[in-house]
């Protein structure tokens, strides 16, 4: 029986290398595929070399997880896969080109290609702001680039009261050199962002504030070069894992976060009188 997109989503996080939590090459694989089919993708934007496409949950009940899809493909014709690549992991830089970042920190290495991170993000209003704590892997093959993560359980980072602990079923990038200095970037993301969110909250993630990331990070890719010349130019750990400062964490400390397992909002209500405005 052939399996769903979605549900052949979810199977892939169980891809796991060695009956570890570190994803398998198979895993990678899968979400290369993903960033590269069309099937069952509705476009939701398209203009200057930039597309947006939404893929909802084809199960609709009460009791279905809330998940969202979304693809992002741009055409970046001056600046080269490797700069972007190395855009996406710098994280001091990040905090100077990511309009939706409230924090964000590594915490420990668990392989030269993988490790665990934090990131919080502001949410259109009065939506609460959400955050994350994911496994970050990473491969590179000639002339491509692949970064995904997917949310995990640690004890040391639980969830906080003043946000709500979202959950990334599968997220990444997706960066192939299509010459010298121009490339194409695909960003997929599919997540539980908890709570029931109004339509509007969701059209305007597709067709507003993606758009405007992924110019924020195109800019972002133009304006490296310059800007890592000035701050350690040599330091690059995700190229060099001997540069690397964090601690090595054992990956049995951690543990897929279900979404099940987190505590649900309804925001439904409070958005209605704000929609017109947040939606504009």
């Amino acid at each position: 029986m052939r399996l769903s997109r979605r549900a052949a989503t979810v199977e892939s996080l169980h891809l796991l290398r060695n009956s570890s939590i570190l994803p398998s090459e198979e895993a990678f694989e899968d979400f290369k595929k993903q960033c590269l089919t069309g099937e069952d993708w509705h476009k939701k934007y398209d203009k200057n070399g930039m597309q947006v496409w939404v893929e909802l949950p084809a199960n609709k009940t009460n009791n279905a997880p809330k998940v969202h899809k979304i693809k992002c493909k741009m055409a970046i014709n001056d600046v080269s896969a490797a700069t972007m690549y190395d855009v996406i992991h710098d994280g001091q830089y990040r905090k100077l080109w990511d309009p939706n970042m409230l924090e964000s920190y590594d915490v420990a290495r668990l392989a030269d290609n993988a490790d665990v991170g934090y990131y919080s993000w502001l949410c259109p209003k009065p939506i609460k702001n959400r955050d994350v704590v994911t496994l970050r892997s990473w491969r590179v093959t000639n002339d491509e680039y692949i970064i995904i993560n997917f949310s995990v359980k640690y004890p040391k980072i639980p969830p906080r009261s003043n946000l709500v602990r979202a959950v990334s079923v599968l997220t990444g990038y997706f960066i192939k050199a299509t010459g010298p200095e121009s490339c194409t970037f695909i960003y997929l993301s599919q997540a539980d962002p908890k709570g029931s969110l109004p339509k509007w909250v969701v059209n305007k993630a597709s067709e507003v504030l993606a758009p405007r990331v992924m110019k924020s990070v195109h800019r972002a890719g133009k304006d490296y070069p310059a800007w890592k010349e000035k701050n350690s130019p040599d330091m690059k750990p995700w190229l060099n894992p001997k540069q690397s400062t964090l601690p090595m964490m054992d990956p049995t400390e951690l543990s897929l976060q279900r979404a099940d397992s987190l505590e649900n909002v309804d925001e439904t209500s409070k958005c209605d009188a704000q929609e017109s405005e947040d939606s504009s």
